[in-house]
């Protein structure tokens, strides 16, 4: 492994002073603030500059990120087009009314870009125009002054106001010609200026009682804008003292919430004349129109009183003068300087300036909405914080300076909640705490991330066979947490595992609600059971899935009636079972064997006897088929019967099949296979060759019947006690000793060998054959007889 290489110092420096850099680029234009500056009175649309060019941003990349302009409060003074990035006044604008008297008029607001958010300050500055010419309170001034008065006397005049500002506010006073007075305009400490009349030659009463002048205020528009008002100079007789205040300067602080008719402060002069020179009236002084709005002074008492609620959002203080004029002319003056004292009268505002209401689930950091709060009070009281209820998966972020934005903490998922109520709260700090809320409903939209869940992950459904087509087999559930399309569920069959298995034109499936159909007649005997896969898909982008299985059983129907497989019924020769008359009660004759093709207790066989030639003689027990004697027999009882077994089922309803059984009593031997008169006149009228035989072998029987007979008993007097039970032991090598065992249901799995036992009265005689039971077997069956008999024949010497 090779090592790395150092990096040289001098490289490291460079590097830091390059990342540096680009942290101060990033600082910078983070906390730029761009101005613009703009005449008021100019019309709705005017131009103000191209704020894609001054961000440095491309054409259209404004739109893209989604610039908006954003105002304090919920006044919009500007508007963004999106596509040109031009910035336009939205409204005509007075720089009067949302400034007054203050200079510059700056109006404050905020570029918002929300992919990815971020704020840039602006600054507009509203430059005045001269909309406004000077005017005077009163349209006559009225001035008194002394006879006695000195030349270079000044008499300050009242001043003239005038709603603009800088330049165009009021610049210069004239005064009409006169041989008495020159005006100069003097500047008040805040930069106000005001007329003061100058005396240049000396009044006589006597000669000129009063004067009238025309006193003129200028601004320093172009062209100029003018106001006026008339002086009268009323000459007074000579009076020795003016009135002096207490003080030069009263100062004083008022609450905002003080109610009209408040006491703001008295003030006091003394004239130390007497009479009419010594009384003195109280009265404003060059005072502004807010002064005079908002306050009124007692000309006797000296009271200043609240004429109006003050406002600290509005005014926050006031400076008037107070003149004190006795009756001869002479005045004094003193200023009074008013501080408006903020209250907490003002709840926090909340100004909406982005909201979006639809989030997108698994969506973190999302931005749900910009605001601005404010609050017109100062101090404390102007302070805010802003919060929102605990236990919510929303964040807010101070962005710049009163602006917050509401995001999303993490992802959020629609299945928990789909919506929520976020209640933002606005407190001051100030005393009693004032507050503002502001509800927003966020809905969470939906997003495909949930599968649609079966109800059960394997579903067993049960028919019966026989079915009609289009049978309802029953119903798959699905459900889909998400909404809309992306809920919708369209259920499909999967193919199945067995390729050998026909499910397409076995069953068929809803796409819709998930029913389940079969498309034909089902057959228990021919399939009892198969299993497909359910798919469940909803309709999202991209769509999801989950599947299932189904498991059809198919339940029996009695649509078999049993059959006989014993004995035979397939329309050959009946046969005919032998019974010696010495057979006790219980002597099994036969045993009737049957199967049924259903299953359960359609299959469930049952036998009774249905007829007899002679009732009571035999019975057939329920369950096994067994023929049985049901008493001991008699010379007197017929020598053959006909017995009619009844095989039923237990189905519902109950099927049946019915076989005939021929049994003839004998006494001694015969042989096992015996058909009928009627039967054996047929088939000796069929073949007259095998009459013949038969009589020939007859005969030939009887010759040596007796020693036969005698030959039997000794080679079978050593059964003997096998003969007693009713069982009769099988000549070796003569009979196959596989014989299969019957079930109690009477139903064969394999080929069946029935036995039949002859014996004589006296247990003599004893034969043992062996015939196969089914019906496409009688060919061989009757060449086996045949084999046997000359086996038999061959054993006792015949040819």
């Amino acid at each position: 492994m090779e090592t790395p290489l150092p990096i040289a110092p001098e490289k490291r420096q460079v590097t830091a002073i390059i990342i540096l850099l680009i942290l101060l680029m990033l600082w910078e234009v983070g906390g730029m603030t761009i101005k613009y500056s703009v005449l008021e009175e100019r019309e709705s649309g005017s131009f103000v500059a191209n704020l894609a060019k001054d961000l440095g941003l491309g054409l259209g990349e404004l739109d893209a990120r989604g610039a908006r302009i954003l105002s304090k409060g919920n006044q919009q003074y500007l508007q963004l087009e999106q596509k040109s990035g031009n910035l336009l006044l939205k409204e005509k604008l007075d720089r009067e009314e949302l400034c007054s008297d203050i200079d510059p008029c700056i109006l404050h607001f905020q570029v918002l870009l929300k992919s990815p958010v971020h704020f840039i300050q602006g600054e507009l500055q509203l430059r005045d125009v001269n909309d406004h010419a000077p005017e005077f309170l009163e349209n006559e001034i009225l001035l008194k002054i002394s006879e006695s008065s000195q030349p270079g006397t000044a008499f300050p005049l009242k001043i003239a106001q005038d709603l603009d500002v800088g330049s165009n506010t009021v610049q210069n006073y004239t005064i009409s010609t006169n041989s008495h007075f020159h005006l100069f305009t003097r500047n008040h400490s805040d930069g106000r200026r005001y007329p003061e009349l100058v005396l240049d030659k000396a009044v006589d009463r006597e000669e000129q009682s009063e004067l009238r002048l025309m006193l003129t205020a200028l601004d320093g528009g172009s062209p100029p804008r003018t106001g006026t008002s008339q002086v009268l100079i009323v000459v007074l007789d000579i009076n020795d003292n003016a009135p002096e205040f207490a003080q030069l300067l009263y100062e004083v602080q008022v609450p905002e919430n003080s109610p009209v008719g408040s006491l703001v402060i008295t003030v006091s002069a003394t004239d130390l004349d007497t009479g009419t020179y010594g009384e003195f009236s109280y009265s404003f002084f060059q005072s502004s129109n807010q002064v005079i709005q908002a306050f009124e002074v007692n000309a006797v008492t000296g009271e200043i009183r609240l004429k109006k609620p003050l406002d600290f959002e509005e005014m926050r203080s006031y400076r008037m003068e107070i003149e004190a004029s006795d009756g001869g002319g002479l005045s004094g003056k003193c200023i009074i300087a008013i501080e408006v004292m903020d209250v907490n009268d003002n709840t926090p505002e909340l100004t909406m300036s982005v909201l979006i209401n639809d989030i997108p689930e698994n969506t973190p950091d999302t931005v749900v909405a910009v605001f601005g709060i404010s609050d017109p009070d100062s101090g404390e009281n102007g302070k805010m914080m802003c919060s929102i209820q605990d236990h919510l998966p929303f964040l807010l972020k101070l962005t710049v300076e009163n602006f917050y934005t509401l995001v999303t903490e993490g992802e959020l998922d629609r299945e928990s909640q789909a919506e929520y109520n976020i209640t933002i709260t606005v407190t001051d700090l100030g005393t009693p705490r004032l507050k503002t809320q502001h509800n927003i409903t966020v809905t969470v939209s939906d997003v495909n991330d949930n599968a649609p869940a079966f109800s059960q992950t394997t579903y067993t459904l049960r028919v019966r066979e026989n079915n009609s087509p289009a049978l309802h087999l029953g119903s798959v559930s699905a459900t889909d947490a998400d909404s809309g399309a992306n809920a919708h569920v369209t259920y499909s069959l999967l193919p199945p595992q067995d390729p050998q298995l026909p499910l397409a034109s076995l069953v068929s499936i809803n796409a819709d609600n998930g029913q389940l159909f079969a498309l034909r007649s089902l057959d228990y005997e021919a399939l009892q059971a198969f299993e497909f896969g359910v798919r469940a898909a909803d309709r999202g982008s991209p769509a999801l899935s989950s599947q299932a299985r189904v498991r059809v059983l198919v339940l029996d129907d009695n649509d078999n009636s049993p059959f006989v497989l014993y004995p035979p019924q397939n329309g050959s020769a009946p046969c005919t079972e032998l019974v010696p008359r010495a057979a006790e009660a219980g002597y099994l004759v036969t045993k009737v064997v049957a199967v049924d093709g259903d299953s359960g207790q359609n299959a469930w066989l049952s036998y009774q006897l249905l007829r007899a030639t002679e009732p009571g003689l035999f019975g057939v027990w329920a369950h096994n088929g067994e023929v049985r004697t049901a008493r001991l027999l008699s010379e007197r009882d017929a020598v053959k019967h006909r017995l009619v077994v009844l095989v039923k089922d237990n189905g519902e309803p109950p099927r049946s099949a019915s076989v005939t059984l021929h049994v003839l009593l004998v006494d001694g031997f015969s042989q096992p296979y015996l058909p009928l008169p009627e039967v054996a006149a047929a088939e000796a009228q069929a073949d007259p060759l095998t009459v013949y035989l038969v009589i020939a072998l007859a005969s030939v029987s009887s010759l040596f019947l007796f020693s036969v007979l005698v030959f039997v008993a000794v080679r079978l007097c050593r059964r003997s006690r096998a003969a007693s039970a009713g069982r009769c032991p099988v000549p070796e090598g003569h009979f196959p000793g596989h014989l299969v065992d019957v079930s109690g249901t009477g139903t064969l799995s394999q080929s069946y060998q029935y036995e039949v036992c002859l014996r004589g009265g006296s247990g003599t005689s004893e034969f043992k054959f062996l015939k196969p039971i089914f019906p496409n077997l009688v060919g061989e069956a009757a060449s086996r007889d045949t084999e046997e008999n000359s086996n038999f024949r061959n054993h006792f010497g015949f040819t």
